[in-house]
């Protein structure tokens, strides 16, 4: 089964997952079966069938839930707060001034240099993401932009190159 959000689920959805299948295993211990518990729960008969193969072998234990799926995260929760820190100091703290632009490349560089962790780009994406943060689009402005030129021209010139 795959979840929104990058393909897995929150504690908080991790225990609520695990309260169904706990009470899928009393109607199972009342002899209730697996069809009737996929309706009575609004679960598919795939997954009652499923719980109770493996109820049926370990108990309630069985249906315990294992935790996230995957990998555990080589990025420290105090690693986060320090890499927030960081991100508010801007990308000239740490030696990009040509661009005042954060990159998935450019923070997970900054990771790799102070605790010598290289995450890739998708999983600092995910770190991100998973620490509040959105992508964001710059608003570049030319240094040499002239508004009242730029508003003279559309006001007169595009008028007659524009087709009628």
């Amino acid at each position: 089964m795959r979840y929104p959000d990058s393909g897995g689920q929150t504690s908080a959805e991790r225990a609520r997952r695990e309260r169904v299948r706990f009470e899928a295993a009393k109607m199972f211990e009342q002899g209730i079966r697996p069809p009737e518990v996929a309706e009575r729960l609004r679960i598919s008969r795939k997954s009652a069938y499923a719980w109770h193969r493996r109820w049926a072998s370990g108990g309630t234990e069985a249906l315990r839930s294992k935790g996230p799926s995957g990998r555990p995260s080589r990025i420290r929760p105090e690693w986060r707060a320090w890499l927030e820190t960081e991100q508010e100091r801007g990308p000239a703290a740490h030696g990009w001034t040509e661009d005042q632009r954060w990159t998935l490349a450019r923070i997970s560089t900054v990771l790799a240099r102070h605790f010598h962790v290289s995450p890739s780009v998708p999983q600092m994406w995910r770190i991100l993401h998973q620490m509040g943060w959105t992508a964001q689009i710059p608003q570049h402005r030319a240094a040499e932009r002239d508004d009242e030129a730029a508003t003279t021209w559309v006001k007169e010139t595009w008028p007659r190159v524009k087709r009628p």
